[in-house]
C-alpha cells in the first residue's frame, strides 16, 4: 500500500503542492497575514472580556471613546483586505512568470476595482472588506494570466529610447498590456451588469455564491476533511498545510470579520470553522497536534534512544508550532506505525472543539493570532477566554493518550530491532 501511494500519489500531490496558482495564493495571503494579525489584536483590546479593564478604559478616555483606534486598525486591516490580496495575489502570479510584478500587482487590483465600484463609483465595506474576497482571488489570478502573456508580446511592446530611466521603460511596457487587461475585465463587468441586472457584482456574488459556500464547510464534515488533509500529505513528506492554506484563507478571514460583527451585536458568532479555531485546538505544535506526541515520548519512550533525543530537539521548536524537526527526525513520514495517530489525532480534536464550541461552551474564534503562539496560549487568545485555554489542555490530553500505545508499539519494536 505505501509503495503504491509513493510511486503513484506523492508525485501527483507534489505537483499539486507546488502548483503555481495554489502557490500565488499562499503567497499572496502570506504578505498580508502582519496586517491580519495586527486588526485581530485591535479586535481582542476592543473586547477583551474583563469588566474592570472596560470600566478602567472608559474612566480614563470616556465612555466607549477609546474603541476608536481599534476601529480605525481594522478599517486599515480587515475592511480593505479584499483590496490588499487582489493586488498580493496579482504580484505573486506574475512573479512566478518571471514579468513585471509590481506592474501584474497594481493591474490585479485595477482589475478588481472594475468590479467592486457600483453606481457612480461608490465602495462599500462588504466589497473591499471580507466580503469581495471569493471575487478577488479569481479576478487577480484572471488578471495577472491575461497580464503576464500580453507583456510576452513583441507587438504590444513600446520601446523607449535609450537613456530613458528603467522605471519609464518598465511603465510604458506595460502599457498595452494594461489596457487590454483592465478594458477586457471592465467589459464584462458592464455586460453582467446589463444582462443581469448586477448594478453591485461583489454584493450578489457574496449572497449567491460566497455565503452559502461560507456554510457549507462551517460543518463537522469539513471540519474532519480540513483536519484530515494536512496530516495526510505530511506522512508522505509533503508540506499538507500549504496545499489546505489557500482553501483556509478563503473561508477564514470572512468568518473572523462575520464572528467579530455577531459578537458586537450581542450574537452568537455564527462561524465555528476558521483558521485561529484550528491553529488553537487542532495545530498545536505543528500538523498532528505534534505538541502532545512530544509529551508522549517524555512520558513512555525514555529509553528510546532515537525517539528521546528527536523529542528533546523538538520540544523548543515545537513549543512555537513547529514540527518538522520530529516529522522527518523520527521520522513520522512513512512511518507505519506513527502515521495512524498523526491523521487520527487532529481528526479526534477537531471532532472535540467542534462540538464543544457548538454546544456554547467555548466561544468561536475570534483574534487571528500569530500561528507560532505557544499552545494553550493560542486557545485563549483566539476566544478571548479561558475556557478555551481549558480545552486546549484537555485536547493535549486526549493527543496524549492516542499517541501512548503506539510509541510503546515502536519502541517494542525499536528493542527488538536492537536485540537482533
Amino acid at each position: 500500500m505505501f509503495k503504491f501511494l509513493e510511486e503513484k500519489f506523492v508525485p501527483v500531490a507534489s505537483r499539486v503542492g507546488n502548483q503555481r496558482h495554489l502557490v500565488a495564493i499562499r503567497d499572496g495571503f502570506i504578505v498580508i497575514m502582519p496586517l491580519i494579525i495586527a486588526g485581530s489584536l485591535a479586535v481582542l483590546i476592543n473586547n477583551l472580556p474583563i469588566k474592570a479593564y472596560k470600566n478602567f478604559m472608559n474612566s480614563i478616555f470616556g465612555e466607549g471613546i477609546w474603541t476608536q483606534w481599534g476601529g480605525n486598525v481594522w478599517g486599515a486591516t480587515f475592511a480593505i483586505v479584499s483590496l490588499l490580496i487582489s493586488f498580493t495575489i496579482a504580484y505573486s502570479l506574475s512573479k512566478s512568470y518571471g514579468k513585471d510584478a509590481l506592474a501584474g500587482g497594481v493591474i490585479g487590483l485595477a482589475s478588481y476595482m472594475t468590479f467592486a465600484t457600483y453606481g457612480d463609483g461608490g465602495l462599500t465595506g462588504l466589497t473591499t472588506g471580507t466580503g469581495g474576497i471569493f471575487l478577488a482571488i479569481i479576478l487577480s489570478l484572471v488578471s495577472a494570466e491575461m497580464f503576464t502573456r500580453l507583456s510576452g508580446n513583441p507587438r504590444l511592446l513600446v520601446k523607449m529610447p535609450a537613456g530613458v530611466p528603467d522605471a519609464v521603460a518598465k511603465s510604458f511596457a506595460s502599457l498595452f498590456p494594461a489596457i487590454i487587461t483592465i478594458g477586457l475585465l471592465a467589459l464584462i463587468r458592464t455586460l453582467i451588469s446589463v444582462l443581469f441586472d448586477a448594478p453591485d457584482v461583489i454584493g450578489q456574488f457574496y449572497t449567491l455564491v460566497q455565503e452559502p459556500f461560507m456554510g457549507l464547510t462551517n460543518s463537522w464534515t469539513a471540519a474532519l476533511i480540513l483536519a484530515f488533509v494536512p496530516a495526510f500529505f505530511w506522512t508522505f513528506g509533503i508540506h499538507g498545510a500549504n496545499i489546505i492554506d489557500p482553501f483556509m484563507q478563503t473561508i477564514n478571514l470572512d468568518a473572523i470579520a462575520r464572528n467579530v460583527e455577531a459578537l458586537e451585536a450581542g450574537q452568537v458568532a455564527p462561524y465555528i470553522i476558521n483558521k485561529p479555531f484550528f491553529d488553537a485546538f487542532v495545530n498545536m505544535g505543528g500538523s498532528g497536534t505534534t505538541i502532545a506526541l512530544i509529551i508522549a515520548i517524555f512520558i513512555v519512550s525514555r529509553k528510546n534512544k532515537q525517539y528521546s533525543t528527536v523529542g528533546k530537539l523538538s520540544a523548543a521548536p515545537g513549543l512555537f508550532n513547529i514540527n518538522e524537526p520530529l516529522i522527518f527526525g523520527l521520522p513520522i513520514v512513512l512511518n507505519p506505525i506513527l502515521f495512524v495517530p498523526f491523521i487520527l489525532t487532529p481528526m479526534v480534536n477537531v471532532s472535540i472543539a467542534y462540538f464543544v464550541t457548538k454546544a456554547g461552551w467555548v466561544p468561536a474564534a475570534t483574534v487571528a493570532a500569530p500561528w507560532t503562539t505557544p499552545p494553550i496560549i493560542n486557545g485563549w487568545l483566539v476566544t478571548q477566554s479561558l475556557s478555551g485555554a481549558i480545552l486546549s489542555v484537555v485536547l493535549i490530553g486526549v493527543a496524549v493518550l492516542i499517541y501512548t500505545p503506539f510509541l510503546l508499539a515502536a519502541n517494542r519494536a525499536a528493542a527488538k530491532q536492537n536485540q537482533q
